[in-house]
């Protein structure tokens, strides 16, 4: 009985270090309601305005940029808000 139970812990660990972590991956495009990011990478190829605003629009928000990372590995941070600053205004509803 102690053979099979060293034979399966084994087994397992041989099966767990083989499996990758995948701990080093991060979508290019990442964000919830208040906000997101975008890799630095894919807004040199990509339109990044326009994917913040899309994102926003999805939540019935409008985008304000933050802050860019201008390096590899960097990134464009935006914020979602619910009005522009200084309008008096409701933002644009846009259904998808």
């Amino acid at each position: 009985m102690r053979i099979i139970k060293a034979a399966v812990l084994i087994a397992s660990g041989a099966m767990l270090s083989g499996a990758p972590a995948r701990a080093d991956y991060v979508p290019p495009v990442k964000g919830n309601d208040t906000g997101g990011i975008i890799a630095y990478e894919l807004a040199q190829h990509a339109d990044a305005r326009q994917i913040a605003v899309d994102h926003c629009a999805s939540y019935g928000k409008v985008v304000k940029f933050l802050a860019v990372d201008p390096h590899y590995g960097g990134y464009v941070s935006f914020a979602c808000r619910w009005v522009p600053y200084g309008s008096n205004q409701a933002p644009l509803r846009t259904l998808y």
